[in-house]
């Protein structure tokens, strides 16, 4: 092969791995990547212009979920007008200033030019500005017209201004956004104030997002397995009885219910069966506490370092959560399926061993949620008291949110009996353990949850008595048919909940059930 030859098809090869490699409009502005590769981002514009050249490419390679393309052409007075609002909506999903990024890519296509004469043809353009929805694979090599029947791109035929262009996303995302909404800046973000208890209410969200994300740690490495599904199935029905978001109570209670098809109890994960299984909730897109959760938003938990806190601190506000609303009768049941959950589904090994050691190093079962609750808080600075010898060691700590004991006498001085520090600087306190408790309570239970009135199962009860009546002798029967392990769970979980949660378990099995034979 000649020599420019050879330069020509590695360049192409760079190209077609670069495109492939890097996500939506960020990719091509890390890349540089110009009109001449069949797309560019024009100066201050959020939107991404596409041309035939590489069309296809860089919409099969984009991993947002769904896409908008604006088919014009620059010659046309109303596209002209109509660009600021088309960027308007482009500002919130594109670009490094974007409020909701990875959601909608943002794309435009000006069909005026000769080279896209064809594509625009392909998808019909019969007027200016012409704008589809879709998920971004759904254009690769497409072809569309209005008369096609059970096509995933559809005609925007409501967007004439940003407002309105918004609004009909919203409802295909059954979202709330707004051309408002602006980027989580970290610093802005930060707790100001340490000392005031009200900063845990946004916190909220961020239980929200670290469930969310903790399940989708569980799909990706296929961490469900004969041993480890029953320590699942017992976390997610304390998440059922005691999450402090509603709708991840919910989302909980879903995948409760349909755990067994998804994951049967006799089927090993190395089975092509159980492969399928496992591909089918991905492809469902589970959403364990509903589609509007948010993604890299933390809140409370919000780092001013983008590897700081997050994900690990909303965690620990979820089990100081649990740990503050179960009954004394649960406490024992609560700490194991803690300690399991951690141990068998904590991808980081080191924070995994170490908490599992602390679990191990229990003797006596415990009696109360204030034992339990007491335990979980004086582990929590435990770890915190480790890291920080660690950070300080390595320079690894968030300087706006270094380890401290906790809580902060500022936030709560009754817990202070005492406090001295020793020779190595290390903070001694000496705790009343009595306002501590009483600390926890409010802080991670009634603060945190204040929004919420009504709990889901409370909810499902009043469905349960308005629908299904009072518990039959059926009952018996019905529940027999759920797998042992999981029924003893959910009972053992809370006594109250557990009646219902079986009997509604076994009414969904049942109503499958007969309808398979039927």
């Amino acid at each position: 092969m000649a020599a420019p030859a050879r330069l020509l098809a590695l360049a192409a090869l760079v190209l077609v791995l670069l495109l492939t490699a890097a996500p939506g409009a960020d990719a091509l502005r890390s890349l540089g990547v110009g009109d001449d590769a069949g797309a560019a981002v024009a100066q201050g514009d959020a939107a991404v212009d596409l041309n035939a050249t590489g069309f296809d490419a860089f919409l099969g390679a984009a991993r947002e979920p769904f896409a908008v393309v604006e088919f014009f052409a620059h010659w046309c007075p109303a596209c002209r007008n109509y660009k600021p609002h088309y960027e308007k909506v482009a500002k919130l999903f594109n670009g490094p200033d974007a409020a909701h990024p990875g959601r909608v890519l943002m794309a435009r296509v000006d069909c005026a030019l000769k080279a896209n004469v064809d594509l625009c043809s392909r998808f019909s353009v019969d007027h200016y500005p012409f704008l589809l929805w879709g998920p971004p694979t759904k254009f690769v090599k497409a072809k569309w017209d209005r008369k096609q029947e059970k096509s995933e791109i559809k005609l925007i035929d409501d967007g004439r201004t940003a407002e309105r262009l918004l609004k009909w996303i919203n409802k295909q995302l059954e979202s709330s956004f707004t051309l408002d909404d602006k980027k989580y800046e970290n610093e802005s973000m930060l707790p100001k104030n340490a000392s005031d208890p009200e900063q845990i209410v946004r916190a909220i969200y961020d239980v929200e997002e670290a469930t969310a994300h903790a399940l989708q740690i569980i799909l990706e490495h296929k961490m469900i397995k004969p041993e480890t599904r029953d320590s699942l199935v017992r976390f997610l029905q304390i998440l059922v009885a005691h999450h402090p978001s509603k709708r991840c109570r919910r989302g909980s209670a879903e995948l409760l219910i349909n755990f067994d098809d998804h994951w049967p109890s006799n089927v090993s994960l190395s089975s092509q069966d159980s492969s399928r299984m496992l591909e089918s909730v991905e492809t469902d897109d589970h959403k364990i506490c509903g589609k509007e959760v948010p993604h890299g938003y933390w809140m409370f938990c919000r780092g001013s370092k983008s590897e700081t806190r997050g994900f690990s601190c909303g965690l620990w506000v979820l089990l100081h959560s649990l740990t503050v609303q179960i009954g004394d009768g649960e406490s024992q049941s609560t700490f194991t399926s803690i300690c399991d959950f951690i141990h068998n589904f904590f991808i980081c090994e080191e924070c995994r061993k170490h908490f599992y050691e602390m679990c191990s190093s229990v003797s006596v079962p415990f009696k109360s949620a204030r034992d339990l609750s007491l335990w979980l808080w004086s582990t929590h600075n435990k770890v915190n008291e480790r890291l920080m010898k660690d950070e300080k060691d390595l320079g690894t700590g968030d300087p706006s949110f270094p380890k401290v004991v906790w809580p902060p006498k500022a936030l709560c001085p009754s817990c202070y009996r005492s406090s001295s520090r020793t020779g190595d600087e290390a903070v001694q306190v000496d705790w009343n353990e009595d306002e501590v408790f009483s600390f926890l309570i409010n802080y991670y239970g009634k603060t945190l949850v204040s929004s919420y009135k009504e709990t889901y199962m409370e909810s499902q009860e009043k469905k349960l008595v308005g629908h299904v009546g009072p518990l039959s002798d059926d009952l018996s029967s019905s529940a027999a048919r759920v797998p042992i392990g999981a029924a003893l769970g959910v009972a053992v979980a809370s006594c109250t909940f557990g009646a219902l949660a079986c009997f509604w378990r076994a009414q969904q099995k049942n109503r499958k059930q007969r309808k398979n034979w039927n």
